[in-house]
Order: structure tokens, then sequence, then C-alpha cells
């Protein structure tokens, strides 16, 4: 079930300008260059970035996992490989995110509005994913 979340927790921008900023770092953009885009402070652009890339392998597990749940074709053919793990993660959680708008006819949905509420707003908190055992 999903819930409707529209921000990250304990983050003040809203979930489209973070997802924004982390495309455009999987595109290949600096910090600064997507803080200037954004007209977001520098320091706080680059604290989102290093937070998921310090998780990126971990996230890109998790929303990959969930695109082949949700899938509706089961012979989904997940997302080809990105530049590095950043981007892996990046396309995984776009990937998932709109198999979850598929899936449940929310198609309108911002994707990054439901890949925060697929990770129930934790997308950047310190503890999420969970570890595994």
């Amino acid at each position: 079930m999903l819930l409707p979340v529209s921000g990250l927790s304990r983050r003040a921008d809203v979930a489209e300008v973070i997802g924004t900023a982390l495309e455009m770092k999987a595109a290949g953009a600096g910090h600064r260059t997507i803080a200037g885009r954004l007209g977001r402070p520098e320091a706080t652009v680059r604290g989102w970035l290093r937070r998921f890339a310090g998780r990126a392998r971990m996230v890109a597990g998790v929303f990959t996992a969930h695109l082949v749940a949700l899938a509706d074709d089961p012979s989904v053919v997940l997302p080809a490989p990105a530049a590095g793990v950043f981007g892996d993660a990046v396309a995984a959680v776009i990937a998932a995110a709109m198999a979850v708008r598929s899936r449940f006819l929310v198609h309108a949905a911002p994707i990054w509005e439901v890949a925060s509420a697929v990770s129930r707003g934790l997308l950047l908190a310190p503890a999420w994913p969970p570890p595994t055992r």
C-alpha cells in the first residue's frame, strides 16, 4: 500500500526537487551545477548526493526488487546498466516508480513522489534501507 508522502523525512524540499538533483547527478552534473539550476544551497545538494551515493547499491537492490514484484509483464526488462552505481540506483528507482504507477493506475503521480512513498519517506534517512539479514 502506498502512503501519501510527498517529501522525504527530515528534508525541507519535496521529493521531486531532490529526485531531479539525483537524476542530474546520474547524468553527470556536479553539485554546484545542480544547486544553481535548482536554486538550492550547494551544501544541501552535496548532502543529498553524498547520502544517496553512500547507499546507492542497496537502494538499487530494493527498488529492483520492487520493480520485479510489481511489473505487469513477468518478463520485465530491467534498466540497462548506467554509468556507475549511482546511475544504476537512480535508474532502478525510476523504473520501479513507473511500475508502481502502471500497476496501481496512478499514471499522473510524479515519479519521485512514488519513490518517496515506496521508501515511506526514508529514501535519504540514515537507517534506510534496513540492513538485510
